[in-house]
């Protein structure tokens, strides 16, 4: 199984980027991640204008896919996600939902202890996800920060995306140009505070193929759910691309009008806030497998 280091790493996805492996479709690999911080956060006596704010959000790659040309979707199974012992949060002046009411930058270094995180004594059942994750952006939407979310992924910050879950994205280049890291243990919906459970890991995946057929949005297949992840400038724009997507499918799908596919929707697909603190918001709207299959969906577009 091949080993990715997180030694090499990008902070911006663009349509032309160097790759540092190549793998072919079906492999399994393991890819080392950084934090969002870049393990710079040791101690609790630390401030924020002490680091090097130009290496935050490393992703590591990117990873060419051999055969993936434009108009294709790559399948990214996650297998695992095995994090370190021990991990960061913190609350910073001017950031996050109620960043205005925070007085002094506070850093919380939090261990790990038989799949628990320890938070003042208080025992946290961790939950490890993916932050960023993505794929070489079409090159009309030009380059895109690996803190920030767009249809090529990025920092979606969403915490469905854990082992057992499959992501698709839409290949812009030739090769896909795979890039992930800004794991955490744990974080719940939004993000509120600007972190959550920042960690090193290592995560297992396989990566797959689908030839000739793409989407607009990242998809998250989940146990029971097929998710299209959407972002915008706010979350009214979020939840009208994710909403529009979702409705969209069934419409396909289920061949009816679209007024009634609207309807449905509103019955049946939930909409769930990912982050509200990257540059831009993300919300993915959960479509139930019992109604339509991932497959279906994929067979349709």
């Amino acid at each position: 199984m091949k080993f990715i280091s997180r030694d090499k790493v990008i902070y911006k996805f663009k349509n032309e980027m160097e790759h540092i492996d190549t793998i072919s479709p079906g492999d399994v690999i393991k890819v080392e991640t950084n934090d969002c911080w870049s393990q710079q956060f040791c101690s609790e006596e630390q401030v924020l204008n002490e680091i090097d704010h130009d290496i935050l959000n490393p992703a590591t790659g990117p990873i060419y896919v051999e055969g993936a040309e434009p108009g294709d979707l790559l399948e990214v199974k996650v297998i695992s996600i095995d994090v370190e012992d021990k991990g960061n949060s913190e609350a910073v002046p001017n950031e996050g939902v109620l960043g205005e009411q925070v007085k002094d930058s506070t850093v919380k270094i939090i261990s790990i202890e038989n799949n628990y995180a320890i938070f003042d004594g208080k025992k946290l059942p961790i939950n490890p996800m993916i932050g960023v994750i993505g794929v070489a952006p079409a090159k009309e939407e030009g380059e895109w920060g690996t803190g920030s979310p767009w249809k090529h992924g990025g920092n979606m910050d969403t915490n469905d995306i854990i082992a057992g879950t499959t992501l698709y994205f839409p290949v812009h280049q030739k090769g896909a140009l795979l890039a992930l890291g800004d794991c955490h243990a744990l974080m719940g919906d939004g993000e509120v505070c600007f972190t959550g459970l920042e960690i090193p890991a290592v995560v297992t995946l396989e990566v797959n193929l689908i030839k000739n057929k793409t989407v607009e949005w990242p998809l998250l297949e989940t146990k029971e759910h097929t998710m299209v992840l959407a972002s915008g400038d706010d979350l009214e724009a979020a939840v009208y691309e994710a909403t529009n997507q979702a409705t969209a499918c069934l419409n396909k799908c289920l061949n009816m009008k679209w007024e009634d596919a609207y309807i449905l929707t509103s019955l049946v697909v939930d909409l769930k806030i990912s982050q509200v603190v990257d540059p831009k918001m993300t919300v993915r709207a959960a479509i139930p497998k019992y109604l339509v299959s991932t497959e279906k969906i994929i067979e349709s577009l």
